[in-house]
């Protein structure tokens, strides 16, 4: 019988502090914050989103893109000339005959100097295009395939301008046909857009 009452008074007990506090069995609701209360659809799934001002254009200008491309272009330029240096410094350490560290240093000299002078190539050629497109940009007010072909042309017909007129020319063709085929190679959407075009439905 004791046992019976003390069950008893076990369940009154619970029922009561169910009843006092909202019925916290079954019926409790998580606390939700109001900082926290949005709706999950304005948050993107499936690409990122970023803040631009007002008026401002959502894509970086030629300005904003300079750094990145000149960066680029010498660690590109550092790259390629090490890889040049050191086949080179082989080449040359196998042929005297050097060994140890006779070799290692002749191949540390090739590789650095290779590397920085490449560096320097690229680094250059990336900045004389970079001003080439900042200032065709903010002269014509606008950013398109236009300036990349002629900052590019120009670049190759400045780069080489004090080496003849006959690799002048040839700079700025090489240019020409660089920015010609990133041009197509950028709107390649475009151009099978207008492959599969059928006056029939206009």
């Amino acid at each position: 019988m004791s046992s019976l009452n003390e069950n008893d008074d076990a369940n009154s007990q619970n029922n009561s502090y169910g009843s006092a506090g909202g019925g916290l069995t079954g019926q409790f609701k998580p606390f939700a914050s109001p900082y926290l209360n949005f709706d999950p659809g304005y948050i993107p799934q499936a690409q990122p989103e970023f803040i631009f001002l007002d008026g401002g254009s959502k894509q970086r200008g030629r300005f904003e893109l300079a750094f990145g491309q000149i960066g680029g272009s010498c660690m590109i330029g550092a790259g390629l000339g090490g890889v040049s240096g050191f086949y080179n410094g082989l080449k040359a350490a196998t042929l005297a005959g050097q060994t140890g560290k006779l070799r290692r240093t002749q191949l540390l000299n090739h590789v650095m100097k290779n590397g920085s002078a490449t560096a320097n190539t690229f680094g250059s050629v990336a900045v004389i295009y970079s001003a080439f497109g900042v200032f065709l940009s903010w002269a014509r007010g606008t950013d398109d395939d236009l300036n990349t072909i002629t900052a590019a042309t120009a670049t190759g017909l400045l780069y080489k301008s004090t080496a003849g007129l006959k690799r002048c020319g040839m700079g700025g063709a090489i240019g020409l046909g660089a920015s010609v085929l990133y041009a197509l190679w950028n709107n390649k959407d475009r151009l099978s857009d207008l492959g599969h075009y059928n006056p029939a439905q206009r």
